[in-house]
């Protein structure tokens, strides 16, 4: 059973990160947001940064850190949310998103001043330089983990195949991949873009593979990280997350519409109106 001080902590920051999401989304302005996938991926990013890994924000280069690769480059607002309460990056450098000249991108760009491991947005190139990282490091016998977020639109990609398989031969047990399982992609719901069975589809890869029906749930969440982090089955890990598109906000939960697109006062105004009810 998870640890419930961890808990509490991953839910602290989570409610945090969401606040985060909104605000630099908003920032934006008409250049827009990727708030969907931001948002379901919230407790998975929080559960890493603050429930499993080996980082420090004070030493961002060290070199038996823990890696975290999010191959879903376009949810980088999560990402960028989870630095700013770690301390890799300050509030003032967060509300820079998508500005002129600022290193926080659309997509992640790879700074390790700031805790940026690679540089990801093209999906599935992500996964497979995490599977290369995770090769690297058994290769030189260091002992960190490599944590890779993936997203089930992403997995349509052939290059998340090849990459699987080639780790499952390869037995790259120090690498655990989460699939922000959301049920909504870019041109619509997975189901009707490409209806797969993701669980099969892995196992048959040769991973050890983790559903996790209630992806929005802290506990759930680190539970099944701290699982697969200890396993001792000898594959590479997946975890399957079944999450909520826009996770927090009601108009945005489920919605194919807020995917990505810019935000309007209104919208602002209702989002950090619900958020603050449920502080």
């Amino acid at each position: 059973m998870a640890n419930e001080n961890t808990v509490a902590l991953i839910e602290k920051k989570a409610a945090e990160m969401r606040r985060h999401v909104i605000e630099m989304g908003y920032v934006a302005g008409g250049r827009g947001a990727h708030f969907g996938p931001a948002l379901s991926s919230i407790e998975i990013v929080a559960g890493l940064f603050f429930g499993v890994m080996n980082h420090d924000p004070k030493n961002p280069t060290m070199a038996d850190r823990d890696r975290f690769v999010q191959s879903k480059g376009h949810a980088c607002l999560s990402y960028y949310a989870a630095l700013a309460e770690t301390g890799y990056i300050n509030k003032e450098q967060m509300y820079t998103f998508k500005g002129d000249g600022s290193f926080l991108s659309g997509h992640p760009s790879r700074n390790m001043k700031y805790g940026i491991e690679i540089s990801s947005g093209s999906l599935g190139n992500g996964f497979a330089i995490a599977c290369g990282m995770a090769k690297a490091a058994k290769i030189k016998g260091e002992q960190h983990k490599v944590y890779c977020l993936v997203g089930d639109g992403e997995c349509n990609e052939g290059i998340i195949w090849e990459a699987a398989m080639n780790a499952a031969k390869n037995q790259l047990n120090n690498i655990v991949t989460i699939v922000d399982r959301n049920g909504v992609q870019l041109a619509g719901k997975t189901t009707e873009i490409m209806d797969v069975n993701l669980e099969a589809f892995w196992k048959a890869a040769g991973w050890d593979v983790l559903v996790v029906k209630s992806g929005n749930d802290a506990s759930s969440v680190l539970e099944a990280l701290e699982a697969m982090r200890d396993s001792k089955s000898g594959k590479p890990h997946v975890i399957i997350a079944e999450t909520t598109k826009g996770k927090g906000i009601s108009f945005m939960e489920g919605s194919l519409s807020w995917h990505a697109r810019p935000m309007e006062k209104e919208f602002y105004e209702q989002a950090v109106s619900e958020l603050e009810e449920l502080s």
